[in-house]
């Protein structure tokens, strides 16, 4: 029973990389690198259409049958993991049938092997799982960019607050923050500084860097620069607060943190140590005892 088993599984895994390789081809790329080298060369006219192919048509067909709400919570979940670059809206739509037909197949081959109640339950749980495994995949990407953009705000406001009581004025003392930085609250920077290169006003880029975010932390920062930018407050003074409080808080969740280890550290000694302890020292007594008592 369980060499089929872990056959289906296998021809699952490999049917479900096989369409994901098909559908993460970033045609659309390679086919503006061909056109640059090719110019002069082959007319433009002569480029191939973009959205063709596997994955352009799959892309157009679950883009219309994908209702709204839930394409702007995937449009969210995107925005929150920091929108990769191989992986845009339309490909994630057309990813997720795909993986539910794979699912579907795996629970196919599920049945034809026993077609018992919990089989079929295993096989709709299959189904499920495909569709929802790129929603997993962007929800926790995202969680551990916010934890990280939490974790590095602190001493980007320290360096703001440096910069600008240098001299610097805030848009600049931003960019030196984010080319000095790295990780995802520099790109985030790096993002902001380019909405208002393209015109769009200081308040209007600073609240959307708000929104690209979950961090309660990143939230007070920009409401506290609006508030600044609004009344014409000294943006130091609001700098070495932030930067304060900032420094409180990580003490605060390093606390926190510290507190609740010793909760997390109980359930692997209770289930994991324990019993090899007892095992070891109690081992040899309670052998010794049945031996006794045996007569041997």
């Amino acid at each position: 029973m369980a060499v089929p088993l872990f056959a289906a599984a296998l021809v699952g895994v490999a049917v479900a990389a096989l369409l994901w390789s098909l559908l993460s081809l970033d045609r659309r790329e390679a086919r503006a690198i061909q056109a640059n080298l090719g110019r002069g060369i082959v007319p433009l006219a002569a480029a191939p259409e973009s959205g063709s192919g596997l994955s352009g048509v799959l892309e157009r067909i679950t883009r219309r049958l994908t209702p709204p709400p839930y394409v702007r919570r995937l449009d969210r979940l995107l925005a929150l993991a920091g929108r990769p670059a191989s992986l845009p809206l339309g490909r994630l739509l057309a990813a997720k049938p795909a993986l539910a037909v794979v699912g579907a197949v795996l629970g196919m081959l599920l049945l034809s092997l026993d077609g018992a109640p919990t089989f079929r339950l295993l096989a709709l749980f299959l189904v499920i799982l495909g569709y929802m495994v790129p929603d997993l995949m962007l929800l926790s990407r995202g969680m551990e960019r916010q934890t990280t953009i939490q974790r590095d705000l602190p001493n980007t406001l320290d360096q703001l607050l440096i910069s600008v009581e240098a001299g610097l004025g805030f848009e600049a003392a931003l960019a030196r923050a984010s080319a000095n930085g790295k990780g995802p609250l520099a790109e985030e920077i790096v993002r902001t500084l380019q909405d208002m290169q393209v015109g769009r006003s200081r308040r209007e880029a600073y609240l959307g860097l708000a929104e690209r975010t979950t961090a309660p932390e990143v939230r007070s920062f920009v409401q506290a620069i609006v508030q600044a930018d609004a009344y014409g407050i000294a943006i130091a003074r609001v700098l070495r607060i932030q930067a304060k409080a900032m420094r409180v808080k990580r003490r605060q969740r390093a606390e926190e943190q510290a507190m609740k280890l010793p909760v997390k550290v109980l359930f692997p000694l209770l289930f994991f140590i324990f019993p090899v302890l007892f095992i070891s020292i109690l081992g040899p007594a309670v052998i010794n005892t049945i031996a006794t008592l045996s007569g041997r």
